[in-house]
């Protein structure tokens, strides 16, 4: 009895490690990729601040070459362009990390469902027919009648004599 209680207890927690495992690593890759998108973002924003500086540069030099004027402008616009280029890549990689982390809040709400599941999971129960004994139950159940007690001391707010159960009893299996 004691080796088949010993096996379930380590089977239920391998089992929990495993699922835990998974869903951590699934949460974790999110999570990297969120922190990816973060530094894409923060590099855009960077590149964006790069661009500004430049446009200043080529305005501060159209001002002082008036006899550049058009191709300072043609310059400046270019330049233009690309900073709000930048700045629309900044703004795409923010979203994709407002869209990461979200991901991340999704799987630890998944996180918690499943470990809810594996909780109620845990709790079964069984109705007693007629003819029906716990050792009968045990041996139906876990295929050893020698773990009988094991069903009645989870239900002993039900259960007063061992030897008498009822039909129609609702009994939580362990």
């Amino acid at each position: 009895m004691t080796d088949d209680k010993t096996r379930g207890g380590l089977l239920d927690g391998v089992i929990n490690a495993v699922t835990g495992r998974d869903e951590m690593a699934a949460a974790q890759a999110a999570k990297k990729e969120a922190e990816t998108a973060k530094r894409e973002a923060e590099e855009a924003r960077a590149q964006a601040n790069q661009e500004l500086a430049k446009r200043q540069d080529a305005e501060a030099r159209a001002n002082q070459a008036e006899a550049d004027l058009g191709t300072a402008r043609a310059q400046v616009d270019q330049e233009t362009t690309a900073r709000l280029r930048a700045e629309a890549r900044a703004q795409m990689a923010e979203a994709r990390a407002q869209e990461a982390e979200a991901k991340v809040t999704e799987l630890q709400a998944e996180v918690a469902r499943v470990k809810q599941e594996l909780e109620e999971a845990k709790i079964r129960t069984y109705v007693v027919k007629s003819g029906d004994s716990l050792s009968q139950i045990a041996k139906q159940l876990y295929g050893n009648a020698n773990r009988w007690p094991e069903i009645y001391e989870a239900n002993k707010d039900k259960i007063k004599d061992p030897n008498v159960i009822h039909p129609g009893q609702e009994l939580r299996i362990p």
